[in-house]
């Protein structure tokens, strides 16, 4: 019997996507088989998982299976599994709205791949709505599904045009029920999902190792019992054979990462990466190791080509699937993998692990650290091995959580300061490890010099860099908010200190003359000092500039300025630190005031140009003024004059 039906409109950017992912990736339509096909294998790993502290939730029904049923006639295509099923609740939050922390930018990703006539398969499971690309093949979708341990199940269904409806039914076991009412084939090159060939090859390519047995009845030929066998009138049988309808299971169900490696094809690799982590991209690269000895396991982990649109949202999973003698464990196990590695995606099948381990007791299991540390182990000494060419790919998409390891895993600091690749002022826009920097240090270099900030084009022209450039000293640009916490936790590397170009005093030039410089221009240092007390905390001769007139810098030890905008982003607003306003002594400008200060004191036009000086200290260094019309007013009467 069923409950009362309940529809409900799609929100207009759920409907607009919906558009997209129907109209757009109709040369792709294999995907949706093979999307369905693991959406049905992750819910019966999520009821084996469940089992192992519920033991009764499976009940008679311990076979797992996946079945694909089409029906020419109808032209419709049901996918069964007999996995954990949903709620009401459970449907209404994970198919009744797609991509929640997504839709937008699923949105523009698509629309972008659409202008650069890109392929965008991969856009289906990497926004997650890979159930909805059943809709590419399908003018109706119907899915019937009821969770383990419920007495009623739920019907959702929908068109794709703008609506859907839900209500309760009956069914008589527990799983997910997928029927798809598929639309006319366009094109002869299209597959017919309706036939078994077409079927049969998909699963083939795309799922040949998920680890249940993906069912399909087909017509077979068997003989014909002689007792059986109707006879003509010569006596002889009519027919010593006939057609039955029976089973064929589509999959071999190996687990990849059981077999040895000299008999895995690349291409199965791929596939089995594209199962476990519903991205349509192929993977980067993969580590397959099995360790022997007191404990054994065996990893097989992927490193991905592209980060997902969701990798630095709170709520993103970690890739790695614990089994146990390929009994599946748990999904997302943090435990085995520390937060910088978190961009790696695969499985780990210990032999001797309990199964019916709790997250507290892994966490304290020793198998499990030992696991864990020969993971890092493995995936830093793979990185190191990688050509040039790759490992840019790979820094270019994950290097920013690689460097978070720098500052979180002390054992392996010096290891992942080898692999992090910096941009600097002499590589023309290519990354640069830290052991070429030293092959590259000049001969009276005293350490690795570096400055941070949010904008290369903005710190590669940084006024601080000038006497350092004209000491031709090569200088890291540190670009991302994590080279902040890096630079606390790497103070040093192969016995050089990193030192700040921003922070303190460069200690390159001359003292003698710097003191001579300086001597005459306390008094106006002094007066530009009282003149911007409020934003200042000191001015001096600058160590920095050759060029520009003026520079805004910290002592050591003190935040940097891109720090201070990092916490302030961060919502940990404090009152702006006052810092150093730095000033080149060999600038004509500095000269002028100097002249205009020894004539008139009073002269108002030295409280201008202090003001101005730090302006153009603040504009130097990216930042935004607090009165640009005022700046823009004394620049111009500046210009005036000059002309």
């Amino acid at each position: 019997m069923s409950g009362k039906q309940e529809t409900h409109e799609f929100k207009t950017e759920i409907q607009q996507m919906l558009n997209l992912i129907i109209n757009s990736l109709y040369s792709n339509r294999d995907i949706f088989l093979r999307e369905l096909i693991s959406n049905s294998s992750d819910a019966i790993d999520r009821l084996r998982f469940k089992a192992q502290t519920d033991a009764e939730i499976l009940g008679d029904d311990t076979d797992f299976f996946i079945r694909i049923t089409p029906d020419k006639e109808k032209k419709t295509l049901e996918i069964t599994d007999n996995g954990i099923g949903m709620t009401r609740d459970e449907v209404m939050e994970n198919i009744g709205t797609i991509a929640k922390s997504g839709t937008a930018a699923f949105m523009a990703a698509l629309e972008k791949s659409k202008k650069e006539d890109a392929l965008a398969p991969d856009l289906i499971g990497k926004f997650g709505v890979g159930f909805y690309s059943a809709f590419i093949v399908a003018n109706k979708v119907t899915l019937t599904t009821k969770a383990a341990g419920s007495d009623t199940a739920v019907r959702w269904e929908s068109k794709g045009d703008g609506s859907y409806t839900i209500e309760e039914v009956e069914k008589a076991g527990r799983g997910t029920t997928i029927l798809l009412e598929l639309k006319d084939l366009e094109e002869k090159a299209d597959n017919d999902y309706t036939d078994e060939w077409a079927i049969r090859q998909t699963v083939k390519k795309h799922s040949d190792f998920v680890r249940y047995p993906i069912l399909m009845e087909v017509d077979k030929t068997e003989p014909i019992p002689e007792a059986e066998q109707l006879k003509g009138t010569d006596g002889k049988p009519l027919s010593a054979t006939r057609k039955v309808r029976e089973d064929e299971t589509l999959n071999s169900m190996k687990a990849i990462w059981t077999r040895p490696k000299s008999e895995i094809k690349e291409e199965e690799y791929k596939e089995f990466y594209k199962h476990i982590s519903h991205d349509w991209n192929d993977p980067l690269s993969h580590i397959h190791v099995k360790l022997e000895g007191v404990v054994e396991y065996t990893m097989l982990l992927f490193v991905p080509e592209k980060a997902p649109f969701d990798f630095f949202t709170v709520e993103r999973k970690h890739g790695i699937r614990l089994f146990s003698r390929r009994v599946f464990i748990m999904e997302n196990c943090k435990d085995l993998i520390p937060e910088y590695l978190r961009f790696i995606k695969g499985v780990v099948d210990a032999m001797d692990l309990n199964l019916n381990v709790s997250r507290e007791i892994l966490q304290q299991d020793k198998m499990v650290r030992n696991i864990r540390k020969n993971i890092i182990k493995n995936v830093l000494n793979h990185l190191g091995e990688m050509d040039k060419e790759t490992y840019e790919k790979f820094f270019d998409a994950f290097g920013m959580v690689l460097k978070e390891g720098i500052h979180s895993d002390f054992e392996n600091k010096d290891k992942i300061a080898d692999l992090v690749r910096y941009k600097t002022t002499k590589s023309g826009g290519k990354y640069v490890s830290l052991k070429e920097y030293m092959v590259n240090m000049k001969p009276d270099q005293e350490g690795i010099y570096y400055i941070t900030g949010e904008n290369i084009a903005t710190l590669i022209n940084s006024p601080h860099l000038e006497k350092l450039k004209d000491k031709a000293y090569e200088v890291l640009l540190m670009s991302d908010p994590i080279d902040e916490w890096v630079v606390q936790a790497l103070t040093e590397y192969d016995k050089k200190p990193l030192i700040s170009a921003e922070k303190g005093d460069l200690k390159i030039d001359d003292d003698k003359k710097k003191e001579e410089k300086t001597k005459d221009l306390n008094s106006l240092f002094e007066f530009i000092q009282s003149e911007l007390h409020e934003k200042v905390k000191e001015v001096r001769s600058s160590t920095h500039l050759k060029d520009s007139v003026a520079c805004l810098s910290s002592d050591e030890g003190e935040m940097s300025a891109y720090m201070e905008k990092i916490m302030k982003a961060t919502g940990n607003v404090g009152p702006d630190a006052k810092r150093v306003l730095e000033l080149n002594v060999d600038h004509p400008a500095v000269g002028k005031m100097k002249e205009m200060f020894e004539s008139n004191k009073k002269d108002p036009k030295l409280k201008d140009y202090s003001q101005l000086l730090f302006d153009m200290a603040v504009i130097g260094e990216g930042g935004k003024i607090d009165n640009p019309s005022r700046f823009n007013k004394q620049v111009g009467e500046l210009l005036t004059g000059a002309l």
